[in-house]
């Protein structure tokens, strides 16, 4: 019996149509989109896949597009493990990325607001611009997991405040940093023809999956996430796992900050990082992870976060002025999320179903149509 079922399948058994596998995968929508936008640009832009080397850096719209989602890609994976973990967001990211750009600027510059000659080490300001978005994440770490509030209400605190230290830390100032080692983060090291941005994002996006690959933490977080009673009564401590992912999210958002400072040679605490939680969310969403919690797939997210980039890019080429942006943007995010809705596949299923059913009538009628056209012919 066991070699016939394999071996043989019979109709409305376990046999999977084409369609049924494809949208059955949670990365087939967010690949699609991506898909989708970059054969419009293709469309619409005949240079979309041209490459150049421009003052010593690749440039064209593909590695434009690289660079301009490297923070939100690095945003993006903190942001993951946030919502697997409590089902709810982080909403303090921008203003983390601020506090920790500030730290750094601060100790670069010193008591000067505009120079070429750092104050104190590089690593050092770069040491604790780190160490002041984990003070963040711990922060929000400790009203999530140990005063047990509402992780949107717990990081609204910072999102509400975030930009007013970050101010006071700088005295209100924008603070320049012209030495040009301060962009070897954000911009280019030397004889280094790819942006430094796409790589560093790359080494943060490896370094989260050996994360959870190599260590017991990916499986910690959707088991606190899925059910964090059960965790809790199989001997996982629920709030440490909370407590870490919240501090990873803020060392993930001071690591962006710092990429985004470098990449303009500046710190200004009111602009950088700006709105980049919401398009964070919206990364996760689009890469079919659920934001209720538990399973999540850092592979989605990333996706996720270069569709919302290659779609900001595109809207761009289109001459779409920026004040108009976001409204496009929300149309086409409204529209690729009611397709990521399991409701939606649903539907979608049921449909190939019935097409599947009615293409045998379908068949049998064309046919009688066209043996009584051959008839008349016949008479004729």
């Amino acid at each position: 019996m066991n070699k016939i079922n394999r071996g043989t399948e019979f109709p409305g058994t376990t046999h999977k149509s084409i369609p049924r596998k494809i949208f059955g995968h949670k990365l087939a929508i967010p690949l699609l989109v991506l898909m989708a936008v970059v054969v419009q640009n293709i469309i619409t832009t005949p240079n979309f896949f041209d490459i150049s080397i421009t003052n010593g850096l690749l440039s064209g719209y593909i590695p434009n597009i690289l660079d301009e989602a490297a923070e939100l890609i690095i945003i993006t994976l903190g942001m993951t493990l946030v919502i697997a973990v409590s089902g709810g967001v982080d909403l303090s990211v921008g203003p983390t990325m601020a506090i920790a750009a500030s730290f750094c600027g601060l100790l670069l510059n010193g008591s000067e607001y505009r120079t070429d000659v750092f104050q104190n080490p590089y690593i050092l300001a770069i040491f604790i611009g780190l160490l002041g978005g984990a003070l963040c994440g711990a922060f929000n770490g400790i009203m999530v997991s140990y005063l047990k509030i509402q992780p949107m209400i717990a990081t609204l605190i910072l999102f509400t405040a975030g930009r007013s230290i970050a101010k006071q830390i700088t005295h209100g100032q924008t603070i320049y940093i012209m030495n040009p080692v301060y962009k070897w983060l954000g911009v280019q090291i030397p004889g280094v023809p790819v942006r430094t941005t796409i790589i560093v994002s790359m080494v943060f996006v490896l370094l989260v999956v050996l994360l959870i690959k190599l260590t017991s933490l990916g499986l910690f977080v959707q088991s606190v996430g899925i059910n964090n009673s059960a965790a809790r009564l199989v001997g996982l401590n629920s709030r440490v796992v909370k407590f870490m992912v919240f501090v990873i999210c803020g060392v993930l958002a001071g690591a962006a900050g710092l990429v985004g400072s470098s990449s303009v040679g500046s710190v200004n605490s009111g602009e950088l990082g700006m709105s980049i939680e919401m398009d964070a969310i919206l990364a996760v969403a689009l890469g079919g992870n659920s934001l209720s919690g538990g399973k999540f797939s850092i592979a989605g997210s990333v996706i996720g976060a270069y569709t919302i980039q290659a779609i900001t890019t595109t809207l761009y080429a289109m001459n779409v002025r920026a004040d108009q942006l976001n409204v496009f943007k929300a149309v086409i995010i409204v529209v690729i999320i009611v397709a990521s809705s399991e409701i939606f596949k649903e539907r979608i299923k049921k449909l190939f179903i019935r097409l599947k059913q009615l293409l045998p009538k379908i068949r049998s009628t064309l046919g009688n149509i066209a043996q009584k056209m051959l008839r008349r012919r016949g008479v004729q």
